[in-house]
């Protein structure tokens, strides 16, 4: 559910979209819109987050999921990374709190644990390391599909009145806006599927511009709110070094864990991908429902996360598409710079 990526220059190792995001959060800190102005952005938020829902229920192929259940103990792996060792981790992180990480960035910490795994991105990096595609396809599927229940209900348990608080309110929210929408593209997919072939340009620039929306309302709410002046510097230093530790050991968990359970290399490059990874797209839309005007410090965490996930995934795809497929290389190699 991730969004398309955007071209840059080779040499310039930063997702565009993410420069996109960025921006939009300096529009939203230096004009938050605010009184009737954040009254139309929220509401025109709330439509596109479930329009976004609709969409991603239209586009998923009910077949190719079900396809994809012969391999169930590869999605059962990647599923326990998603919604188990993750969030695990992200409970962990209280020890980081008050010396390291605010109350408030810990809980957006711990929300990235939450939200499911990325599927574009995920296919492209197995399909680059020369991994087994149709079984990351499958899995981000279904971690995209449980995420819509899981997390939310993993929210409840775990972040209870934190951060924003999560309520029966936020619950129906959450229902009405994400998975209403998304069922009923399930539903409506064999009249739309051709439409939506017809202009997927069009419709991934619905996508992008959605999400920018979003943010911008997220943001916007959190400078008014007064929560947007809470991040300093070397906070930030703090929280990029908590998601380099984080992205690193779910990388070797995923990578040596898949290989005692006996999965072949091209499983395991599935797994490491789809496991390893967060998705930026189910994430910001969930944060919004969930936080309200606490969702700047929420999404923040899962922003940096996204892009520090692609570039050292890039790098790691690039070292094992040069590896004879028949080697079983031990050790996952993550760049000095993170």
């Amino acid at each position: 559910m991730s969004p398309r990526t955007l071209r840059l220059p080779s040499w310039l190792p930063v997702d565009a979209y993410i420069l996109a995001l960025f921006g939009t959060v300096v529009v939203a800190v230096l004009l938050p819109a605010s009184g009737a102005a954040a009254d139309v952005a929220g509401g025109a938020s709330t439509g596109a987050v479930a329009l976004l829902f609709f969409l991603y229920g239209s586009r998923l192929s009910t077949a190719d999921a079900l396809d994809g259940v012969r391999h169930w103990r590869l999605h059962l792996t990647v599923l326990g990374a998603t919604f188990v060792l993750f969030p695990l981790l992200g409970l962990a992180s209280e020890g980081l709190v008050p010396y390291v990480l605010t109350p408030q960035l810990q809980s957006g910490f711990l929300f990235l644990c939450l939200v499911p795994s990325t599927i574009q991105s995920s296919i492209a990096f197995t399909s680059l390391a020369r991994g087994n595609v149709p079984a990351a396809i499958c899995a981000g599927s279904f971690s995209s599909i449980a995420g819509i229940v899981i997390t939310p209900l993993l929210a409840a348990l775990l972040l209870g009145g934190t951060g924003g608080g999560f309520s029966a309110d936020s619950l129906v929210r959450i229902v009405l806006q994400l998975l209403v929408p998304f069922l009923a593209g399930q539903l409506l997919r064999r009249w739309t599927t051709g439409f939506l072939g017809r202009h997927r340009k069009i419709l991934g620039h619905v996508d992008r511009g959605s999400i920018l929306l979003v943010v911008y309302t997220a943001f916007s709410e959190g400078m008014v709110a007064g929560t947007g002046h809470q991040v300093t510097p070397l906070r930030l230093v703090a929280l990029l070094a908590a998601e380099a530790v984080l992205l690193t050991v779910m990388l070797l968990i995923t990578w040596h864990g898949a290989k005692r359970l006996g999965f072949g290399r091209a499983d395991r490059i599935a797994i490491q991908f789809a496991g390893s990874k967060k998705s930026l797209a189910s994430g910001l839309p969930m944060a919004g429902v969930l936080f309200g005007a606490h969702a700047s410090l929420a999404v923040l965490p899962l922003m940096l996360f996204h892009q520090m996930q692609l570039m050292v995934c890039a790098v790691i795809a690039k070292h094992r598409s040069r590896e004879p497929e028949e080697t079983e290389t031990v050790g996952v190699p993550v760049p000095a710079a993170v």
